[in-house]
């Protein structure tokens, strides 16, 4: 009794005091969380402020003066447990105020090798903020599509980006689609707003003189085009997924979230195939390294080095001479050559399940529903 053996060893002492700042460090950040998601919650505007304060007084309160601790950890908990309850249920909608840019939402009509895609932007940039409202309707035809096309859009000197794909069909169209957030009208893009439900998710049917050029020649980012190395069966594939996502968000809203929700998570396979919710590798989250994992996997052209690649890629000197030019999309081209379809070598096997299009209403302004 009472002698040095009856007392804990070092290494249990040194277990549990790595336990309890493992224990504080969670409680410290479940509580900035906390407040995060009540200031970015869907309660009233200028109440907001004043409850996210609140909620951190009160848990530093309870956590500190309630005797014994694990008591005052318990009421704490039950406390972090109903703002999580309120977040998770919070509802993402198509029904806002929503900035011009992404204002409409694309959506889909299938019939048979068909598809017919409303809503395809164009708008005409004097300025980031000022410009010409267009869209225009287009029907393609799947059996002609040709090639698949990504880029990669630095907005600055960091590791991120802004990823688009564009869909190249034989007739010479083609069809850029960016997954973008969709700000409401007084909002502005936040990449800690973006992690607590602020932001639904677009998929952005476009011309390439709008989200290419408004990159190019507007907002002046370093955009670099690759070529995507697939098969026929994987470019159809990867462009009926494309329009079933349109439509799935036109029906059903969705959160965008920066880790598994953005413009480089949320593509598909090459093969058509979704992701899955984990992603990749860490070159898709931290996305300005994305082109070395599509590299890397055979979703590049393999004849030439990657840095090779991305010099013949870099397509603003090429956009900014264009301008205006309804050539804009084949100018940008220039030099960077084609792939042959069908020419990778893919170790894991095309995945063959079947693509099925969910049908928004016929008419978006009656709500009556599409035949066939």
């Amino acid at each position: 009794m009472g002698t040095e053996d009856s007392k804990p060893g070092w290494l249990v002492r040194t277990v549990r005091r790595i336990g309890r700042v493992a224990l504080w460090c969670f409680v410290a950040f479940s509580v900035l969380w906390s407040a995060l998601a009540l200031y970015y919650s869907n309660l009233p505007a200028a109440l907001r402020p004043w409850i996210a304060v609140s909620f951190v007084i009160v848990s530093v309160a309870v956590l500190f003066l309630i005797k014994p601790r694990r008591r005052g950890l318990l009421a704490y908990g039950c406390l972090a447990a109903a703002v999580l309850a309120y977040w998770l249920q919070i509802p993402p909608s198509n029904d806002r105020q929503w900035r011009q840019d992404v204002a409409v939402l694309p959506w889909v009509e299938l019939e048979g090798n068909r598809v017919t895609i409303h809503n395809i932007r164009n708008f005409d940039y004097r300025s980031d903020t000022e410009f010409d409202v267009r869209y225009y309707d287009r029907t393609y035809d799947v059996d002609r599509l040709r090639g698949v096309d990504f880029f990669m859009s630095f907005w600055g000197p960091i590791p991120f980006c802004h990823t688009m794909v564009s869909f190249d069909f034989e007739d010479g169209e083609i069809l850029c689609v960016s997954i973008e957030t969709r700000p409401e009208e007084h909002e502005g893009y936040s990449v800690i707003a973006s992690c607590f439900k602020q932001f639904e998710l677009v998929y952005v049917a476009s011309d390439e003189r709008d989200v290419v050029r408004l990159r190019t020649n507007v907002r002046d980012e370093a955009v670099y085009l690759y070529r995507i190395n697939t098969t026929p069966e994987g470019m159809r594939r990867l462009f009926l997924r494309y329009c079933m996502r349109m439509n799935q968000l036109w029906l059903k809203p969705e959160w965008y979230f920066i880790v598994s929700r953005n413009c480089t998570t949320d593509i598909p396979r090459r093969s058509g195939a979704e992701r899955g919710r984990l992603p990749e590798s860490w070159k898709v989250v931290i996305n300005g390294f994305v082109d070395e994992f599509l590299y890397d996997e055979g979703s590049l052209d393999q004849s030439l080095p990657l840095p090779d690649l991305r010099k013949l890629g870099h397509v603003n000197t090429r956009g900014q001479l264009a301008g205006e030019d309804p050539d804009f999309s084949l100018r940008i081209r220039e030099g960077i050559p084609e792939i042959r379809p069908g020419t990778y070598s893919n170790s894991k096997g095309v995945i063959h399940e079947p693509v099925r299009i969910d049908r928004p209403p016929a008419d978006p302004r009656t709500g009556e529903g599409a035949g066939g």
